[in-house]
């Protein structure tokens, strides 16, 4: 039991499957802000099931479940969203199989677009807080409203990643902060930038070792923007300074932009540490392995959450 989410999250967003389930879906609590401030959530209406749930679908092969999630609402509803936070994820046999379904769950704020009736779905409603749990079918389908309703809707999110696969540092000749990714770690980079886009990146900072710039070049390319180097998130720069390492990305997290930070593997995890111990926030257990991203969530200055994306962005395999 996780005490944020308040329901099962055995190991995250990219937890073996095999383990519990058969099936592997993704879903998303989809918001929206009135005219007046209140918040709204979509449901969408099945008509083959005759019920009101929230929007959700399985994995295409290779697909992760933070791609599945945006493409699952914008083929049920026909909008646009941006993912936030991880709110879990719940497990239930499939009736009639000898099969357990999994569904991971984030907030996703709506960006745009205009619900058009299709196949899976024939209607839309959005319902106020105070009423949405009584519209809903399934009792696990409030467990993931719950888990959203614990935070604020809107929460700031900083996305820090560590740099992919470059090889063995003494199978290189030449100054370790020039050694370059390897073949593993360029598909990561490529791999990266789709997941990231889907948390709304938009700007992206790195520490300056080559391997760290090369990790985040595709999303910088991508998104037409320049990657602007930080030195303090260098394995030397914060051995020097990490008092002012720690500062420096908290005065990254901003209202306006979804900022992307690539470090280092001895630095991550003391830096989310210090910002983890200040703001009272009990970190889930990760490997921080290379290729991985922390998806950070902030109410204000104050980290609200921390969820772990492993490293299998791009081979992700839902087995039969």
């Amino acid at each position: 039991m996780n005490a944020r989410t308040g329901f099962e999250q055995e190991g995250g967003p990219f937890w073996d499957p095999r383990i519990t389930a058969n099936i592997h879906a993704a879903g998303a609590v989809l918001w929206r802000t009135t005219a007046g401030g209140a918040i709204e959530i979509a449901l969408v209406h099945r008509p083959k099931y005759e019920d009101w749930s929230l929007p959700k679908g399985k994995l295409d092969p290779g697909e992760t479940p933070i791609l599945a999630a945006v493409r699952e609402v914008r083929e049920e509803t026909g909008l646009e969203s941006r993912l936030g936070r991880y709110l879990g994820h719940v497990t239930y046999p499939i009736p009639g199989h000898r099969k357990l379904k999994r569904v991971d769950y984030w907030a996703a704020e709506l960006l745009g677009g205009e619900f058009t009736a299709n196949s899976e779905v024939d209607l839309l409603s959005w319902h106020p807080l105070d009423r949405v749990m009584d519209q809903l079918s399934y009792p696990m389908d409030r467990q993931v409203v719950r888990a959203f309703t614990r935070l604020p809707a809107r929460t700031k999110t900083l996305l820090l990643v560590r740099h992919g696969k470059a090889g063995r540092r003494d199978r290189y000749h030449g100054p370790d902060e020039l050694r370059p990714l390897d073949r593993e770690g360029e598909g990561q980079a490529r791999a990266l930038v789709s997941n990231l886009l889907a948390f709304g990146a938009s700007e992206v900072y790195s520490a300056d070792p080559l391997r760290c710039v090369q990790t985040v070049a595709p999303l910088a390319e991508k998104l037409g923007v320049e990657i602007r180097t930080e030195p303090l998130f260098s394995e030397s720069g914060y051995a020097e300074q990490p008092d002012e390492a720690g500062e420096r990305l908290r005065a990254l997290v901003s209202d306006s932009a979804v900022r992307v930070v690539c470090s280092q593997g001895k630095v991550i995890p003391d830096l989310l540490s210090g910002l983890a111990d200040r703001d009272g926030l009990a970190l889930p257990s990760a490997r921080n392995r290379k290729g991985s991203v922390w998806v950070l969530s902030f109410a204000g200055p104050r980290l609200v959450a921390a969820d772990h994306l492993d490293r299998s962005l791009s081979a992700y395999v839902v087995p039969s």
